[in-house]
């Protein structure tokens, strides 16, 4: 990959990474145990059938809604459904745990400890050991070139 490519790929990772930060104080935020669905209609105080009219389903579909929120089975089509009819939005998305870049370096980081175990196998095979400051300098070396390398980044171990 030329240097204009990695580039552009690091710069959509961090741009990705500033917008998605926004998110991240909403990934500690627990569903309620009956679920959001239920949590909003009982707080705005409709029943079940007044839902259900403005839904335009019946009431036995509005206790499925509510179980297939639970259970995850809802589709995103029916929890935008749901939203709008509850004068909601839905949101939609993943937050990071960490940063982007942090999940590239820490798989390179794997898939690195994997090939310089199979490396340095051959090399202690061989009598050609390195040092532990050349092994140290060899794996971030090979780390930055699998960051620049996405096609061996996410590659199954074989």
């Amino acid at each position: 990959m030329n240097d204009i490519r990695k580039k552009q790929k690091k710069i959509i990772r961090e741009q990705l990474d500033d917008t998605l930060s926004r998110f991240s104080s909403i990934a500690t935020v627990n569903r309620p145990m009956k679920g959001w669905i239920r949590a909003i209609r009982d707080a705005l105080g409709m029943n079940m059938r007044q839902f259900a009219d403005r839904l335009g389903v019946s009431k036995s579909r509005i206790s499925r809604i509510e179980q297939d929120e639970i259970t995850g089975s809802l589709t995103l089509k029916t929890m935008n459904r749901v939203a709008d009819t509850l004068d909601c939005v839905f949101v939609y998305g993943f937050v990071p745990r960490t940063s982007l870049d942090d999940t590239v370096t820490k798989q390179a980081s794997i898939v690195t400890k994997r090939r310089m175990k199979r490396l340095m196998h051959t090399m202690n095979l061989e009598d050609q050991g390195l040092s532990s400051k050349n092994a140290k300098k060899a794996f971030n070396n090979m780390v930055a070139e699998i960051i620049d390398s996405p096609s061996v980044l996410w590659e199954k171990d074989k």
